[in-house]
């Protein structure tokens, strides 16, 4: 538990996003109502299906061409499947996308529920949902990604998330895109949930952990010196063990 949460305080976007998460909490409590845990169950649930679309639509996305913008995606995943143990590619970069995605979000719904709710009500809402369900959601999804990585006593709980995790990494990349405990009936609603015959059939040992690109692909080779990387292909070490 403890290494997990040293990796977690010091992920630069859940430190950005802890004075939003406190001020969703406070506005909870300052305006408690029913309406307000709906809006907090919305933002947890909404988080977590962000989650799966980002993860399986944005950073799975055909590999760009413009070799600019594939470092950008190495450094946001890329990079992560192919050195899943290293700490530093966990979140895809320290950044404060998180942060701006979160304000907009909550821009967006204040204007849509004004005509509704009245502006403060309309303003509150949607910032107890995001500030304070999604973002409790996103520390979740982070917790459970961390601790699917790093080689700690997991116990029940986190046996059950690495196990999942890796699949994704190991077996099928085209599968198993959620990673929150729990989450799988996403997977399962969208039609990614991992089945072993088809992740064998798809099974490439020299690519898998470049998510289906051949480790050769100069993009790979020129976005591995920009972030200080060697990168054996699983089947060339496999042959050289």
């Amino acid at each position: 538990m403890m290494p997990t949460l040293k990796v977690l305080i010091h992920m630069g976007q859940l430190q950005r996003l802890l004075p939003f998460w406190l001020l969703g909490l406070g506005l909870l409590i300052a305006n408690f109502s029913p309406l307000l845990l709906i809006a907090l169950l919305y933002g947890i649930i909404m988080q977590f299906v962000v989650e799966y679309v980002m993860h399986r639509f944005l950073l799975h996305r055909e590999p760009p061409t413009d070799q600019g913008i594939f470092n950008e995606l190495y450094r946001s995943h890329i990079g992560h499947h192919e050195f899943p143990k290293d700490p530093e590619f966990f979140t895809g970069g320290d950044h404060w996308y998180a942060v701006k995605f979160g304000l907009v979000s909550v821009a967006l719904h204040t204007l849509v529920l004004w005509p509704f709710l009245g502006l403060p009500t309309a303003a509150i809402v949607p910032a107890v949902a995001i500030f304070f369900g999604s973002i409790s959601a996103f520390t979740f999804y982070e917790f459970c990604h961390t601790l699917a990585h790093l080689n700690v006593p997991k116990g029940w709980f986190g046996t059950r998330i690495t196990q999942s995790h890796l699949r994704h990494h190991f077996n099928d990349h085209e599968t198993t895109f959620h990673v929150s405990f729990g989450m799988s009936w996403i997977d399962r609603l969208f039609g990614t949930t991992y089945d072993r015959g088809e992740a064998r059939e798809r099974y490439d040992p020299h690519t898998i952990l470049s998510m289906g690109m051949d480790p050769d692909d100069l993009r790979l080779v020129t976005a591995r010196k920009a972030y200080g990387r060697e990168f054996t292909p699983r089947s060339k070490a496999t042959r050289n063990a």
